[in-house]
């Protein structure tokens, strides 16, 4: 990995404008068609569910939420995406509660929970930008209630990337979005390596897609995942006393 965190930090707050600007209210027709409809079939949104919604953009996919009854603790890693987010996403301000977290460390990511457990978490195509992923995985677990899912779809390591690696993990400058202020740091992991981190931390996987986009029918863009808790992970994440607090 040759790209360091504060690489993808200053990344993401130079395109946060322009990319709450592109997604609008709701977001390309690259979501709205091949991320969002089994994200949301895996996923289940009920009346009541309490989910994490990790990497959230300008907050789009956690307004179809709470639209459908949930409560949302949503978090990005850059703060003018968050601040924009909010913005955007003003009417839902009584379920929605917008947060700057940093994914990979422990200590932000455990600053999220509260006394009740979240019943689900999901990232929609994040996964691939994040600098380390075990921390994530980690600590999801530990704030999911028992039997709770992690849904996220990423970017389908073995037909979307741009170098010539596969097995081993590396980092690339791209562009997701043609005009965008800044290109990103993507950070590519096989498959192997995605599921096993799941393994590791938990989790059984029990629903599966690869979703192709456009006219490309043969070779997938995403990967959509529902990782579902076990409790059997081989390092758990430390407990947090969060006293009384359950909002």
């Amino acid at each position: 990995m040759n790209y360091s965190l504060e690489d993808s930090l200053e990344a993401w707050e130079a395109n946060a404008e322009f990319w709450d600007g592109y997604m609008g209210d709701n977001s390309n027709e690259f979501h709205r068609l091949t991320v969002r409809p089994k994200v949301s079939e895996l996923l289940d949104i009920q009346p009541g569910d309490y989910v994490l919604d990790i990497a959230c953009g300008n907050g789009n996919y956690s307004a179809y939420m709470a639209e459908r009854g949930a409560d949302i603790v949503a978090f990005d890693f850059s703060p003018k995406m968050i601040e924009l987010a909010r913005k955007r996403q003003s009417r839902f301000a009584d379920r929605i509660k917008f947060c700057v977290a940093d994914a990979t460390k422990r200590e932000s990511l455990l600053g999220l929970k509260h006394a009740k457990p979240f019943t689900k978490a999901v990232s929609n195509m994040a996964v691939m930008d994040m600098t380390e992923i075990g921390e994530l995985f980690r600590c999801v677990g530990q704030m999911l209630a028992d039997s709770g899912i992690f849904v996220f779809a990423t970017q389908h390591p073995c037909f979307v990337t741009l170098t010539d690696r596969y097995m081993t993990p590396h980092a690339y400058y791209g562009e997701a979005v043609e005009g965008q202020p800044e290109k990103q740091c993507y950070y590519h992991r096989s498959l192997q390596d995605i599921f096993n981190t799941c393994f590791q931390n938990g989790f059984v996987v029990d629903g599966f897609y690869e979703e192709c986009f456009g006219n490309n029918r043969e070779f997938p863009a995403v990967i959509i995942v529902r990782a579902r808790k076990t409790g059997n992970g081989s390092r758990a994440c430390p407990e947090k006393n969060y006293g009384d607090d359950d909002t």
